[in-house]
């Protein structure tokens, strides 16, 4: 979905597909019938952008076969979808049973790291529309913070893969006129946590092909505040390379038997749900939700969040609700203004299926109707913001 600015620049409005599982370049085809088009359908559009995610085996399917590659772009042009950006964050099994910390291998200090993200860049810059120079990519903000944390080599490693693979971008764009992004995606637990923490390690690689992709969930479950995290990041110099709209798990009152019940709810197997609360010493927080329900492992006395992507449009029933409010915050800085702050934005919602039972879409059509809703409710947002909806 494309929007026009009120200064004359085109914003790209998508759905990430890694709330369909898919390895394979067959799998993702089979999302491209079985769920993106519907998805079109249902919003009786003529085009939808996608945030694409080609799991490893996929991605390499396409580099070492040209012919699928331009297969895979007719399909999309015939389909009606549109690929401007891509989530590089999961590299592969993000749709196994248990993904929990597996999401984060591997890392930027390793090399298959900076070879999986370079193809990925190599694809987008093939599959961009014609009229479209501009591509993004989020991606793993440097690694899980340990063993990182404690070794003192980490950083340098990280630091010289994202400075070769920025001359890679800028060899690409040379080559293909297209111009690739990417954003490192702060998240709770990781070594880049929040938007404060990717400021250094951002200015030292010091490109400007590399910046940072802000996901609403990961900074409401942060407690950051939306305005105070764009300032920082605009005086640093630091560029928003894309926007994940998503929404965080909230309970105001976690000391209350029924809010841990209710929380309690949302904690499964599959995901990491890491959960913060804000004290007057500052953060703190566990690694799985789990951890916080179960015990005495967090303060109760303040609000607690969860990293776990509720659907926009339908924020959990009392006595829990979501941090649409921090989103709706975020969206306003980004694109409300004189001039956007970044022209990607795409609705991140991958956890459907990890909902409670009675939340969980039970079949494509159900599903389907949940992702509709959600860029509706984003849509909505951009209009009302002053943006116009294009055919």
């Amino acid at each position: 979905m494309r929007f026009r600015h009120p200064d004359g620049s085109t914003v790209h409005l998508s759905y990430c597909t890694n709330v369909h599982p898919a390895e394979t370049l067959d799998g993702v085809r089979a999302q491209l019938r079985d769920h993106c088009e519907p998805v079109r359908r249902r919003l009786g559009r003529d085009r939808l952008g996608i945030g694409l995610w080609l799991a490893r085996d996929a991605a390499r399917a396409l580099i070492n076969d040209p012919a699928e590659l331009r297969a895979l772009r007719a399909e999309l042009d015939g389909r009606g979808l549109e690929v401007v950006t891509l989530n590089g964050f999961p590299y592969e099994g993000f749709g196994a049973a248990e993904v929990k910390y597996r999401v984060y291998r591997p890392d930027w200090t390793e090399p298959d790291r900076l070879a999986h993200t370079t193809d990925l860049a190599r694809l987008l810059a093939a599959l961009l529309p014609d009229d479209v120079t501009e591509g993004t990519i989020s991606t793993l903000p440097l690694a899980w913070r340990t063993p990182y944390d404690t070794d003192p080599g980490a950083p340098r490693t990280a630091r010289t893969a994202l400075t070769t693979l920025a001359q890679r971008l800028d060899a690409l764009a040379e080559l293909t006129g297209k111009s690739i992004r990417i954003g490192l995606e702060p998240e709770p637990g990781c070594t880049v946590e929040t938007t404060a923490d990717a400021i250094a390690p951002l200015t030292d690689v010091g490109h400007k092909r590399i910046g940072i992709c802000v996901d609403t969930c990961h900074l409401a479950t942060s407690f950051e505040d939306p305005e105070a995290a764009l300032a920082a990041l605009a005086a640093a110099g630091i560029p928003v390379v894309k926007s994940q709209l998503s929404a965080a798990l909230h309970a105001e009152h976690p000391h209350l038997p029924e809010v841990r019940t209710a929380l309690a709810a949302f904690a499964e197997p599959r995901f990491l749900h890491q959960t913060r609360t804000r004290t007057a010493a500052g953060l703190r927080g566990t690694d799985d939700l789990d951890e916080a329900v179960a015990g005495r492992a967090l303060p109760d006395s303040t609000p607690w969040r969860a990293h776990f992507h509720v659907p926009l449009h339908a924020p959990p029933a009392p006595p829990l609700t979501s941090t649409l409010p921090v989103l709706r915050t975020t969206l306003a800085r980004l694109v409300g203004g004189p001039v956007p702050l970044t022209r990607h934005l795409e609705v991140e919602t991958y956890t459907w299926q990890a909902l409670p039972a009675k939340l969980r879409p039970r079949t494509r059509t159900q599903l389907a109707d949940g992702i509709a809703a959600e860029l509706t409710l984003a849509r909505d947002l951009l209009v009302d913001l002053g943006l116009k909806e294009l055919p």
